[in-house]
């Protein structure tokens, strides 16, 4: 059976997808700083630095949720405490959503806008609203003296540190990137990611916006049928040097030296390989959701590779 023929739904966009307006506690905030191997510092730029790398490197992008039928919310309180308490991720929304609570908590003054993550014929009216973005204010230093930083957490295989808000080229590790303003009428700002990413850029305006903007876009991108997340199973993280992506049964990890790919062909392995690389232990989940989350990986992987022999035939 082929993942989603027997369970996408698309509920209603209920007040559930929503921010409820409560504040994390500090318990919370304990937790959540523990889980990154970080202290709580005052708001200043090396901390903020701190915060912004830890958490790329130790909380995954990830949609396994998506295929084990949970119907995760963007309340950034449930994602705040998700990643705090049992070590989950999430994409976007959840990542930035939680990183924003936390931030918050610490300090900082944030600010979340409407951005859209697009293909290379640039910036798409029909993207935006698909991608969560922080922006920091009022850290101002000799070099970056307007003070407001863009941060993202939630793109996956980018950013590994915040980046200052002004037109520049950015190296990071194996990557580069560009920020500059944004030719497009839709949006104000243009993340372009380097070639080899996974996705050609990220527009975004910089109006500030509550994160209810978000509640319905992330309905349709986590329960509908045609959704790159509801087809494919995904975690990456990253650090200063290094990228791990899993797309489905296939791990790759890019460096200095090149890209070494790798194909996890059994349950155990696979899971071991979850743990190890993205830290996904899944302690939260029942075992019939382990057992959906295999089933619906291996169903995928079992059509891409007769898609493959299809092709090689023809």
């Amino acid at each position: 059976m082929a993942i989603g023929d027997e369970r996408r739904r698309s509920p209603p966009c209920t007040p559930e997808f929503y921010c409820r307006g409560v504040l994390p506690d500090q318990q919370d905030i304990s937790a959540y700083l523990t889980r990154l191997g970080c202290e709580a510092e005052s708001p200043s730029v090396d901390a903020l630095f701190r915060l912004h790398r830890a958490q790329v490197e130790r909380v995954p992008y990830e949609t396994m949720w998506i295929h084990m039928d949970d119907l995760w919310t963007i309340d950034p309180l449930a994602s705040l405490r998700r990643v705090a308490h049992h070590r989950r991720g999430g994409y976007c929304f959840h990542l930035n959503g939680a990183l924003a609570l936390l931030l918050e908590a610490l300090g900082y003054r944030v600010t979340r806008h409407v951005g859209g993550v697009h293909g290379p014929d640039g910036p798409d009216p029909a993207a935006m609203e698909n991608h969560l973005v922080l922006l920091v204010h009022d850290l101002p230093t000799d070099d970056h003296p307007a003070g407001t930083w863009y941060l993202d957490t939630g793109l996956g295989d980018a950013l590994w540190e915040p980046l200052p808000l002004r037109t520049g080229r950015y190296p990071c590790g194996p990557s580069t990137f560009d920020l500059d303003r944004c030719a497009s009428p839709v949006a104000h700002w243009a993340f372009t990611h380097d070639p080899t990413g996974s996705f050609a850029g990220m527009a975004f305006r910089t109006e500030s916006v509550p994160i209810e903007v978000f509640a319905n876009r992330h309905r349709i991108l986590s329960t509908t049928p045609d959704s790159t997340f509801t087809r494919m199973v995904t975690a990456q993280r990253r650090d200063r040097d290094s990228l791990d992506v899993l797309q489905g049964q296939v791990l790759k990890r890019v460096d200095r030296r090149g890209t070494t790919t790798i194909t996890v062909n059994d349950r155990p392995a696979w899971f071991e390989a979850v743990a190890e690389t993205f830290d996904l232990r899944f302690d939260d989940v029942t075992v019939e959701q382990r057992d959906r989350l295999w089933e619906r990986v291996h169903a995928a992987h079992l059509d891409w590779q007769r898609g493959q022999a299809s092709a090689a035939g023809g």
